[in-house]
């Protein structure tokens, strides 16, 4: 015979189940079994028989309750299940094959080192012991204030495991069906909600994930008056950043470490380098046996247009070796925060099945913008792809290139690696050497912007307020970035009308399109940054050409804005225009995108008003 604590206090021989009638043996029964094998004293005893009021023969009486327990038990035949009594109170003795509580306790210990799939098997056997409301026929105040929640904490522990374990092996999908009925009978538990969030996110649904941060955040203020603590708000932030949370849900897959994000948002403290061995496609070749172990490139959270580049791309990288023998290069150029890293992850995981060899995403600036020398990256591809020439071909994607030089050492290197080079300039010295294409991202079309903004806030928002869905998208002037934040913003307010976001942002775009809880995810701080990487005469030049009341900037008019020869202003605006300052449109005409010019004005002066003087940039040496 067993007892059954865990659930409604029950007596079982395996096959038929005695659940005992809510009595004083009962309280008493459960009172020795919460604390199987020790001594409970007399007082604690008549506390969780009676309570506060006990009998005035309350000695006595308990003697009494304990003979009734004695002939429960007769009754069952399970007499060799003694109450023993001992100086100062009673004691019952059990062990795992007596009573499911110390099964439990065995099962959890046993778990313990044990393989991920042994623990996570062993767990769930000791899980599944839990038969319903703990001690649900007891009639004891003190046992139900006591005893129910430290035996509940020590099942919710198990399932914290059990989740995690989940989690890092990508069955996020399996983790929700726990976790979508712990987080309501605990609605408190931050940590359930944390590892909700995640299971969420990593599948996609990052709408549903920020839900989830609201409920448990106003559940804690309304009645408790506290904010979430600090994890669980820095696991919003990188939500709404768009982070890399692990892996995405793959089934049985180890997990993946973190790895950086795309341009628009990269994690402030992320490791330079990723790898990823590719998986296999359906009818080729699977990975190499020295491939790297299966790592993920980071997702893109939303991503969304883009599909002409993205088509493109995918025929360039995976069509082979172009005319001259040489794996194909594919150079993507931009302004700050126009998605290019976002782009280039993008299509590297598509086409990842074609690299058997692996994959790997290399940071080529440190966060300061200062850039990393091409010996820096080479050491760390050699230690992260170390296959060579026989794991097959690889694809490297080169992120943040400065300067050609700290490319052409990396594709020497690994012979036969296509590559996805992100550069804020065009890079032609390399293309000139190594070949390749080169893909000028600008702004997004106006109807990719609002899918972008209905595919973060959801169908239901951007459909209440269609109209101001597309003038936010306007007032983002359709760039990545300020589109990323502006959702974050509204993400964070889920009351806030899109017409009052929309016309606060208007009165000042360049300075309110950033988060106030991290600074770095900011619109005017990555163009300041973009503006310290020019010399000083071309930034003084984009500012004041970019405040300037005039578009088309054309060398003619650039020259009286700078008070420079046309033939020099032709020069700026070439080099303004490499280093993703500027926007071609007809030959010699330019346009700066207009966040860039709503910058330059705040720069200038008040965000809208006239631009002030600036004072005349003195010309670099290579325009002299």
């Amino acid at each position: 015979m067993r007892f059954q604590l865990l659930g409604p206090l029950s007596i079982t021989d395996g096959r038929d189940v005695a659940v005992l009638p809510p009595s004083k043996p009962t309280a008493l029964l459960a009172a020795l079994l919460v604390r199987p094998g020790a001594i409970v004293s007399t007082d604690r005893l008549r506390g969780a028989v009676w309570g506060e009021e006990q009998p005035s023969t309350a000695k006595a009486a308990l003697q009494s309750c304990v003979l009734r327990l004695r002939r429960l038990f007769a009754k069952y035949g399970i007499e060799d299940q003694a109450v023993v009594a001992v100086a100062g109170g009673y004691r019952i003795d059990a062990d795992a094959d007596t009573l499911d509580l110390l099964h439990f306790r065995r099962l959890v210990e046993g778990a313990a080192g044990a393989g991920a799939d042994s623990e996570l098997y062993a767990l769930r056997s000791a899980l599944a012991l839990w038969q319903g409301p703990l001690l649900a026929n007891v009639p004891s105040e003190l046992l139900h204030r006591d005893e129910v929640p430290r035996l509940a904490e020590e099942r919710l522990r198990v399932l914290e495991r059990v989740v995690d374990i989940e989690l890092e092996h990508g069955r996020c999908r399996e983790a929700l069906v726990d976790l979508w009925e712990v987080t309501r009978v605990y609605p408190a538990h931050e940590r359930f909600a944390e590892q909700l969030m995640t299971a969420l996110y990593r599948l996609g649904r990052q709408t549903e994930a920020l839900a989830e941060y609201r409920r448990v955040k106003e559940h804690l203020r309304d009645r408790l008056g506290v904010d979430p603590r600090a994890e669980l708000q820095g696991l919003e932030l990188a939500i709404l950043r768009g982070e890399r949370l692990g892996t995405a849900d793959t089934g049985r897959r180890p997990a993946a470490p973190a790895a950086p994000v795309e341009d628009a948002h990269r994690a402030p403290h992320a490791e330079p380098l990723a790898a990823t061995a590719a998986r296999p496609r359906p009818g080729g070749p699977g990975p190499s046996p020295h491939a790297p172990a299966a790592v993920a490139l980071p997702t893109v959270p939303g991503f969304t247009g883009r599909a002409g580049e993205v088509d493109a791309l995918v025929r360039l990288l995976t069509g082979g070796p172009g005319d001259g023998g040489h794996a194909p290069v594919a150079v993507l150029s931009g302004a700050p925060g126009i998605g290019k890293t976002a782009l280039a992850l993008h299509v590297a995981r598509l086409v990842a099945g074609h690299h058997p060899g692996g994959s790997a995403l290399v940071q080529l600036t440190h966060a300061d913008g200062t850039p990393r020398t091409a010996e820096e990256a080479a050491a760390e591809l050699r230690r992260v792809l170390p296959g060579g020439a026989g794991a097959g071909p690889v694809l490297l994607v080169l992120d943040d290139v400065v300067h050609p030089d700290q490319v052409r050492p990396l594709l020497t290197a690994h012979a036969g690696a296509t590559a996805l080079v992100t550069s804020r300039t065009g890079l032609a010295a390399l293309v000139a050497t190594h070949g390749g294409t080169v893909h000028r991202l600008g702004a997004l079309a106006p109807e990719e912007a609002e899918a972008f903004l209905t595919s973060v806030l959801g169908g239901e928002r951007t459909g209440a307020e269609p109209a101001a869905a597309r003038h936010l998208a306007d007032a983002c002037g359709h760039h990545p970035l300020a589109l990323r934040i502006a959702a974050a913003r509204l993400l964070t307010r889920p009351r806030l009308r899109l017409t009052d976001y929309t016309d606060w942002l208007r009165q000042d775009p360049a300075g309110r399109l950033s988060l106030a809880d991290d600074p770095r995810t900011s619109v005017p701080q990555r163009l300041d940054e973009a503006l310290g990487r020019l010399s000083p005469a071309l930034a003084e030049a984009h500012l004041r050409l970019a405040a300037s009341p005039y578009e088309p900037l054309t060398a003619a008019r650039a020259a009286g804005v700078l008070g420079v020869p046309e033939e020099t202003a032709e020069l700026i605006l070439e080099g303004l225009l490499d280093a993703g300052f500027l926007e071609e449109g007809l030959p010699g005409d330019f346009r700066p995108h207009a966040l860039l010019r709503a910058h330059a004005r705040r720069a200038a002066g008040s965000p809208g008003g006239p631009a002030r003087a600036l004072p005349r940039p003195p010309l670099p040496a290579a325009l002299r």
